[in-house]
């Protein structure tokens, strides 16, 4: 390959898409949801402090999607969906959560719901389980 169509090409590279598909996966269920399954009080209490309405259902929910969501999309399994609940999650925690906070607070859940919107757009890949799932 030149330098030019390293510089300039548009190839589409299937292993650099596993590689973020399972850091991300991996650093959303290890990093956030595995400390959130169970739910603890104190995430209970925060979420219905925000006003949201059975708190400990959501709390269950968004631990689900970090931890299990993560999970998911590291292996590219039902990738679009886990990635959809990871991405929502992401998003409130960006926007309401963290709605007050500098931008250096929003921006790692942030980060997360763009790489959720793209997984949920593009799908899991060619190295995926999705893929083996869908030959068959």
């Amino acid at each position: 390959m030149g330098n030019k169509k390293w510089i300039f090409g548009h190839s589409h590279n299937q292993i650099a898409d596993l590689i973020l598909r399972m850091f991300a996966g991996l650093s959303m269920a290890f990093g956030h949801g595995l400390g959130k399954v169970p739910p603890s009080d104190g995430f209970i209490n925060m979420l219905d402090g925000q006003g949201l309405p059975m708190a400990v259902v959501f709390a269950w929910a968004a631990g689900l999607s970090e931890f299990l969501g993560g999970l998911f999309v590291a292996l590219g399994f039902a990738t679009r969906p886990a990635a959809l609940f990871m991405t929502l999650t992401m998003v409130y925690a960006g926007f309401i959560h963290h709605s007050d906070d500098p931008f250096s607070n929003k921006e790692k859940a942030l980060l997360y719901a763009a790489i959720g919107i793209f997984y949920v757009i593009r799908g899991a890949g060619k190295y995926s389980l999705d893929r083996m799932i869908s030959k068959k």
